[in-house]
């Protein structure tokens, strides 16, 4: 599945969700660090503000331990403190077991270290602020909120330029079935731009009614 996500794009994506009626797309997260798609499946990490308390480990490492190749490690810091949930040696470290990148709702820093790394980071915000003092981890793999969205480990997520886009494992075969359907009917009407027809012709009605 992580496969066939790669070939689709985040606007083909949330397009399959809206066809099906399902919920899964979060826009105003920004690429920092490369340009790469990046597709997996999630494991996630909850942070909250430390208010007197202290990590045992340092945030994010129980996650990038546990992370299968390929994983994606999604954090939530939604706390509205201006401190980094991601920085350049847990970039290394998830690089190093072959995490495909980290998604933060929330703050992340170091991108000049994880771009020299090619290590993907999509975040809220940035800034050079640590964690220390400021914010503790409080969960891994339990479900986290990015946006308006529930993400529960084990789901699937596409991110790109555009947006990024969560799918339920149980929903991820229709989904990606119908985001290949849709991306194959506007490369056909790509296509017939190529070709000459006139863009009021090949955007018209059937444009409008390909999500029906």
């Amino acid at each position: 599945m992580v496969s066939r996500l790669l070939k689709l794009d985040s606007c083909a994506v949330s397009d399959a969700l809206d066809k099906l009626g399902l919920k899964g797309s979060v826009t105003g997260l920004e690429r920092f660090s490369t340009d790469r798609r990046i597709a997996g499946r999630v494991v996630t990490v909850t942070l909250a503000a430390a208010e007197g308390r202290s990590n045992t480990r340092h945030l994010c490492t129980a996650a990038i331990e546990a992370a299968q190749p390929g994983d994606v490690i999604v954090v939530e810091q939604r706390t509205g403190i201006d401190a980094a949930s991601w920085g350049g040696n847990l970039a290394l470290g998830a690089k190093m077991r072959d995490v495909a990148g980290v998604i933060v709702e929330g703050p992340a820093r170091d991108l000049d270290d994880c771009r020299k790394l090619d290590f993907p980071v999509y975040a809220r915000s940035h800034t050079a602020r640590t964690a220390r003092g400021r914010i503790v981890e409080v969960a891994t793999n339990e479900p986290i909120t990015v946006g308006d969205v529930t993400v529960t480990p084990g789901d699937y997520v596409l991110a790109d330029a555009s947006a990024v886009v969560f799918v339920r494992a149980a929903e991820i075969e229709r989904v990606v079935a119908t985001a290949e359907s849709i991306m194959a009917r506007e490369e056909a009407m790509a296509q017939a731009l190529r070709e000459g027809k006139p863009i009021s012709q090949v955007m018209g009605a059937n444009y409008e009614h390909m999500l029906k």
